[in-house]
């Protein structure tokens, strides 16, 4: 089967990286499936590049976990790691568990707004159904409360854990278009963070990222091909 890639915006710099953000973006976005094979001479073809940048590239990608080279088969795009998942769920939970409690005190007017803001945004994408934009807004969300509290490597860290739950996360999001959860539990946490109710924000923030421990379950069910 044949995938046009969606190319990624960024094409300064050396062309490996533009391969690599291009296909790091179209695993994410699942454009590229998992388990799906994958061959430079097809990437070749659809960014029109050489070979050399698409095999560093490639190299990249196993390393960060997305694609896989199985002797005398080929590549193939990493089937989604629900261990890993997991595990980044973990971390996820335990930190932002930690740092939403000092945002009741850390964070002031002017990043209560855009945090706030952010969610107007995110209400946008529920009318317009653009799953891709609300994604983007859900991350933005966190990073804003996480560097907010001057915690930028504490993001930096759940960046570098987050491939595998962030696919199975917009699979989610684009499986389902029931948003309105994610929303309302957002609205909650920044009215505890501005009521300055640590305990409540906690607990709306542990209730929130738990939710994909449910969802994994349902989406490995009506996807097995896409999980490992």
């Amino acid at each position: 089967m044949t995938v046009m890639l969606e190319s990624h915006k960024a094409t300064k710099g050396l062309v490996r990286d533009y391969v690599h953000d291009t296909l790091l973006k179209n695993i994410m976005e699942l454009t590229l499936e998992p388990g799906r094979f994958i061959s430079e001479k097809e990437v070749a073809e659809m960014l029109q590049v050489s070979r050399s940048p698409i095999r560093e590239a490639f190299v990249k990608l196993s390393q960060e976990e997305l694609i896989e080279t199985i002797p005398q088969k080929g590549s193939f795009i990493t089937r989604i790691d629900l261990r890993l998942v997991e595990e980044s769920r973990f971390i996820r939970e335990t930190l932002e568990a930690a740092i939403v409690r000092q945002a009741c005190e850390l964070l002031n007017a002017e990043q209560l707004l855009r945090l706030q803001n952010l969610v107007a945004l995110q209400e946008l994408c529920v009318a317009e159904k653009n799953d891709k934009r609300l994604f983007e807004l859900d991350v933005e969300f966190h990073q804003e409360m996480i560097v907010g509290c001057g915690k930028s490597r504490t993001w930096a860290l759940l960046q570098q854990t987050a491939t595998h739950y962030n696919r199975l996360r917009y699979l989610r999001l684009a499986d389902n278009h029931d948003w309105d959860m994610i929303i309302s539990q957002h609205h909650a946490i920044v009215q505890a963070i501005r009521e300055k109710d640590p305990d409540q924000a906690e607990s709306v923030m542990r209730e929130h990222l738990t939710r994909v421990t449910v969802e994994k379950e349902e989406l490995k069910a009506k996807y097995p091909t896409y999980f490992k």
